[in-house]
């Protein structure tokens, strides 16, 4: 039988309420934000292969997720959401860019990871506070980019963070 080890509850993520995977890292004894949009399914398939990638190197991950009360935020208030009640997502529809044309599963993952890393490099960057107008920009660059572009502007988002 291993010790129980206890870890600090996740604090609840700065800003508007939108989806947010929290990681707890006991190296530093603190919770970082793993992924977050304003749509779950991206962030909770985030929190699925980044667990898996640190069960592969051996550690135990922690995650907490956070999320609009009631999973739509009307009322602008955060709620703490089960993740395992939430690992196997139903997609929420996307608007195709086309007429008719619907996106497919693979669109629809290759938007989420766009989003995801260019909203970890605004992160990075100090930028958490993101209002509507935000969020219309971040959903109009990554609709009008590809993965490795969007990786691009998130790095120079990243180095433009600092050592904050």
């Amino acid at each position: 039988m291993s010790a129980v080890q206890t870890r600090p509850d996740s604090p609840q993520p700065p800003g508007t309420p939108r989806w947010v995977a929290m990681f707890y890292q006991p190296s530093s004894a603190s919770w970082r934000v793993g992924a977050q949009s304003p749509y779950r399914f991206p962030v909770v398939y985030a929190m699925g292969e980044m667990s898996q990638t640190l069960r592969a190197r051996g550690e135990d991950p922690a995650v907490t997720l956070w999320g609009p009360k009631g999973g739509e935020g009307e009322d602008g208030q955060w709620e703490r959401h089960d993740p395992s009640a939430v690992a196997a997502p139903q997609p929420q529809a996307v608007e195709a860019k086309a007429p008719g044309a619907a996106p497919g599963k693979f669109e629809e993952r290759m938007t989420g990871r766009r989003q995801q890393v260019l909203m970890a490099g605004l992160s990075k960057a100090g930028l958490y506070d993101l209002g509507p107008d935000d969020l219309a920009a971040v959903r109009a660059v990554v609709d009008g980019l590809d993965e490795t572009t969007v990786r691009r502007v998130a790095h120079w988002l990243t180095a433009s963070g600092g050592d904050r």
